[in-house]
């Protein structure tokens, strides 16, 4: 339960320092850069593809506080959930190294495809491109400006409530991270990145004039979004530890590959990095087709899904269905041809 509770602060702390580093460049530019890339879907779908492909959940993460900031379009989302293979990525380079490049970009190639599909069926319901309510604001008054000169010193001598926790709060989380309490064990480039977003966190909270910070970061990141991402990390977290504790699903998996590719693709739906290396495992060994594991990487997000559950159930229902459909579609076309 430890560890689980340090992965689900860790994966909270880093979707709320990204939706502050979000913020503060979105007030910095008023908006500019979030109007070019929504003008832009390949764009959005390039970025969502590369954010999404890179190993890990952070990427994911990313595209899912751009997509809830209006940033990113659902398509673009999309495809960034499918070219993701979470904390898997790490197995995958490390047995099959040869085949997770071209795993990798197998994902990137379909995750375009399908996010550009995506986005022209549901192009009413396309959030970039539409800014819609859930997007971010952008403050014309001077009180937004986002490095006061001169009034640093004066903000902190009468410092405000929220300034005070926020600082508190990040301080605690970059100081748990250094000394290893949350995030990797080591200091790899997931420990350094976190780090480093982490720390222009509470950098951005130490300098942002009051009304930025209260409107912005305290109204709209903290009190909203962190409490609910929070507990439904924490709660989706301890439902699939519970569950992976009590899953045997080698036996099945040696049955028929019609069934462990459907297996594999439900399996793929849990918000979780681990149940996915099973098929990892059995595809190194040389048990399974490429099919499966192919399908398996399409409908799977690591825990790169956790954020967008917080933030809207039926985006999140939406985002697994296709992907569950591209991945079975896919799955089954690969194992028709002997993959």
């Amino acid at each position: 339960m430890i560890r689980v509770t340090q992965h689900a602060l860790m994966i909270t702390g880093f979707v709320f320092v990204m939706m502050l580093v979000v913020e503060y460049l979105n007030v910095l530019t008023q908006g500019s850069w979030q109007r070019t890339l929504t003008r832009r879907k390949w764009g959005q779908y390039l970025l969502a593809a590369f954010l999404g492909a890179t190993p890990g959940c952070l990427g994911a993460f990313a595209a899912v506080t751009m997509y809830s900031h209006g940033i990113l379009s659902l398509g673009a989302v999309t495809a960034a959930m499918i070219a993701t293979s979470g904390d898997e990525s790490f197995v995958m380079l490390a047995m099959i190294p040869k085949q997770a490049i071209w795993l990798f970009a197998i994902l990137f190639m379909l995750a375009i495809i399908t996010g550009t599909l995506t986005d022209l069926i549901f192009s009413s319901k396309s959030v970039g491109a539409k800014a819609p309510h859930g997007s971010m604001e952008v403050h014309h008054e001077a009180a937004c400006q986002c490095f006061p000169r001169g009034q640093i010193l004066l903000q902190w001598r009468q410092c405000i409530p929220s300034r005070g926790i926020l600082a508190t709060v990040l301080a605690i989380f970059v100081l748990a991270l250094i000394l290893g309490w949350v995030g990797p064990s080591a200091w790899n480039w997931i420990r350094v990145t976190i780090f480093i977003a982490s720390a222009t966190g509470l950098f951005i909270v130490c300098t942002v004039p009051d009304h930025f910070l209260n409107e912005h970061l305290w109204k709209h990141v903290a009190r909203k979004h962190a409490p609910r991402i929070f507990l439904w990390t924490f709660g989706a977290l301890v439902a699939m530890h519970i569950l992976t504790e009590h899953l045997y699903l080698e036996e099945a998996i040696r049955q028929s590959k019609w069934a462990v590719l459907l297996i594999a693709c439900a399996v793929g739906i849990i918000p979780e990095s681990g149940p996915h290396l099973i098929f990892v495992t059995l595809y190194a060994q040389g048990t399974l087709p490429f099919g499966i594991l192919l399908a398996s990487s399409i409908v799977q997000d690591g825990h790169g899904m956790l954020p967008m559950l917080a933030h809207s159930r039926p985006v999140s229902l939406k985002i697994k269905v296709i992907n569950f459909a591209v991945g079975l579609m896919v799955g089954a076309a690969a194992l028709a041809f002997g993959r």
